[in-house]
């Protein structure tokens, strides 16, 4: 300090620097992770009956013969999302598209696919489920007159 000119020595000082203490959302962070780091450690050595042992986990996956209804999320084209919906015991999909103007959903699309398993050759993107039951049918017809006529 003695090395200041007389203008600097009337410059005030700064202000002693005060102790801030933590933002109480920081005390809400820390006791909530003491508290999961707990029930952690209580788990592991809680006995079989406790409530602790009791925790629910995830269904575990199924593959092949899975049953009930799946949802998943997707683009339904360039600039639209959606929610596709299968039904495996009703044989059903279905599509529903977002529209957040209106911030609701929107059924997109739906099908059946009861009938188009049995079809062997086709490929059409306008073809209700009515008409496929038809043509399975015909199909079915015909099969079944090709093979009586094959029997001697």
């Amino acid at each position: 300090m003695d090395h200041m000119t007389p203008a600097e020595a009337s410059i005030p000082s700064a202000a002693p620097r005060l102790r801030h203490t933590p933002h109480p959302v920081y005390w809400v962070i820390a006791t909530a992770l003491s508290i999961i780091a707990i029930a952690v450690v209580a788990q592991m050595f809680s006995p079989a009956g406790s409530p602790l042992s009791n925790m629910a986990f995830a269904q575990p996956t199924t593959s092949g013969g899975a049953r009930g209804v799946f949802a998943f999320s997707g683009q339904l084209s360039k600039s639209t999302y959606g929610v596709y919906m299968v039904d495996v015991d009703a044989m059903t999909i279905w599509s529903y598209e977002y529209l957040p103007q209106k911030g609701c959903m929107r059924l997109a699309a739906s099908r059946t696919w009861r009938y188009d398993r049995y079809l062997e050759k086709y490929n059409n993107c306008d073809l209700p489920p009515e008409i496929v039951e038809q043509m399975i049918e015909e199909q079915r017809k015909y099969r079944l007159q090709s093979s009586e006529s094959q029997l001697p």
